[in-house]
């Protein structure tokens, strides 16, 4: 059973997705995930209001009425799974959130006014909604059993700071792909929650072109995307997500990690903060994506042109079983 339509099923066009259009990536979910951990666990659902969009909220099982078997349910536990939200509650359910492009969950105290283009409120024990908002209406709420859940999982990678993504095991995974490096890092099947964003930025950070052949990486070339990638989401994560249009957190504010972006969306006219060439937009997999010709060479730059690490040291780097 599919869980979410794809975004063509929903209506939407495939297309190159831009700054204002960035779907919400692992650190925007685990910062949703992190603020409606503290407000939501323990606490009970007393009414479900869906609006006119009835296809906001579904469930997996045949012949079930989500709304009705939500009511009375309590939350146990909040998790994220690539760009998956978990919510887990009692009696062996579990509501699924996928946010899509313009998704917002919100926390709100009852009787607060409706928020833009609200489709869903969830009333709380604690007199607290949970409102979910979405203007182009791709995201969805699924309510799912243990066993849906299993098999999201299994349908994913492993998460950019498991253990098991090592530069032994990356590298063996690579070595079967010989398309290009950005196509297979967006590969949810090989590791889970990265987009556009994020892999345009650490690939900026490990110098290596978005266009090189996954194959082609060197053992220490996947070292620094392993470490790059999780220096680009701490950051993010420390920051509260990156925004650019819709995205917001469960109390409406927005993430501040744009400010941050060293290559995403500063094509026309930026430049590269390591040696100030013309940052160049081209499309890799049907995305813009954005990169340094100088400091991002489609071969393999000699090793004096490669620094140990990245120059911006102000976040700790999750190293642990990098070089395994």
């Amino acid at each position: 059973m599919v869980l979410f339509p794809r975004a063509d099923q929903c209506g939407a066009h495939r297309d190159i997705h831009t700054r204002r259009d960035s779907m919400p990536e692992l650190p925007e979910v685990e910062t949703v995930r992190r603020i409606l951990d503290a407000g939501i666990v323990g606490e009970s659902i007393r009414d479900v209001s869906i609006g006119d969009f009835p296809a906001v909220l579904a469930a997996t099982l045949d012949g079930i009425d989500p709304a009705q078997t939500l009511m009375g349910r309590t939350f146990t536990e909040t998790a994220r799974r690539g760009k998956y939200l978990v919510l887990n509650l009692d009696a062996g359910w579990h509501l699924i959130v996928h946010l899509r492009m313009t998704g917002r969950l919100l926390l709100l105290p009852a009787g607060a006014p409706a928020v833009r283009f609200e489709h869903l409120a969830i009333r709380l024990g604690n007199d607290m909604d949970i409102r979910f908002g979405d203007q182009r209406k791709f995201g969805r709420l699924v309510l799912a059993t243990t066993n849906d859940v299993d098999r999201l999982d299994r349908k994913l990678g492993p998460e950019p700071f498991a253990a098991e993504i090592n530069a032994t095991s990356l590298s063996r995974s690579l070595a079967r792909r010989p398309g290009k490096i950005k196509n297979a890092l967006l590969d949810q099947r090989l590791i889970a929650g990265l987009g556009n964003i994020y892999v345009d930025e650490s690939l900026y950070r490990s110098r290596i072109h978005p266009e090189r052949a996954s194959n082609s990486l060197t053992i220490e070339e996947v070292k620094r995307v392993i470490r790059a990638i999780r220096h680009v989401l701490n950051g993010a994560i420390e920051r509260q997500g990156t925004t650019f249009s819709s995205f917001e957190n469960p109390y409406g504010e927005q993430g501040t990690n744009a400010g941050f972006l060293r290559v995403y969306g500063r094509s026309g006219g930026g430049l590269c903060f390591r040696c100030g060439a013309a940052l160049q937009r081209i499309v890799v997999g049907g995305r813009g994506t954005t990169f340094c010709p100088r400091c991002q060479v489609i071969g393999t730059p000699p090793i004096d042109q490669v620094p140990e690490h990245d120059d911006d040291t102000s976040f700790v780097l999750l190293q642990d079983g990098i070089d395994r």
